[in-house]
């Protein structure tokens, strides 16, 4: 059974998480606007891995029989200056995520969760590979700039596919 100040960190990471998908969501809109439609894509590949894993924390507070708060969530911004800025964002909010899940671990180990700690450990891992895509991207773009460039890097973000998360095999 989840104490208290560890139900409520993981419901508001939750939250955190659902708020990743509106971010990306967003971030896809801008593409589209921008006639980037292969980007726009990308983003809505990492809006539906986002919305997994809200879900993932979701499916764990209800294992283990605890009161799940769905809070809000704050609205994004909507306009960006470049493609590199959505991706200077992206990155940002990455590292800001990896954060929320250390401490979540650290409150873990604090609080002698052990299930909870197993359970954060597919993310820890994850964060790993959330931020090093989003960095590479950024590399890429600032590389290119906004000349012919972006038009190829567009072509090629449109490639990504979305695989569902390994937590969630068999659950939806």
């Amino acid at each position: 059974m989840l104490n208290k100040k560890m139900l409520a960190a993981l419901n508001a990471h939750a939250v955190k998480e659902f708020y990743s998908a509106y971010l990306y969501m967003s971030m896809s809109a801008w593409f589209e606007r921008e006639n980037l439609p292969g980007l726009a894509k990308w983003m809505r590949t990492q809006v539906q891995e986002e919305s997994c894993h809200g879900l993932i924390f979701f499916n764990y507070l209800c294992e283990q029989g605890a009161r799940v708060v769905l809070g809000g969530i704050e609205a994004p911004p909507a306009d960006f200056k470049s493609a590199v800025a959505v991706f200077e964002k992206t990155v940002s909010h990455e590292r800001e995520v990896s954060a929320s899940i250390h401490s979540l671990v650290d409150l873990s180990i604090q609080e002698k969760d052990h299930p909870t700690k197993q359970f954060l450990e597919w993310f820890v891992k994850e964060q790993v590979e959330e931020e090093a895509t989003a960095e590479n991207m950024l590399a890429q773009l600032k590389r290119i700039g906004d000349g012919q460039g972006l038009y190829l890097f567009d072509k090629d973000a449109a490639t990504r596919v979305f695989t569902l998360p390994v937590p969630l095999t068999g659950k939806i």
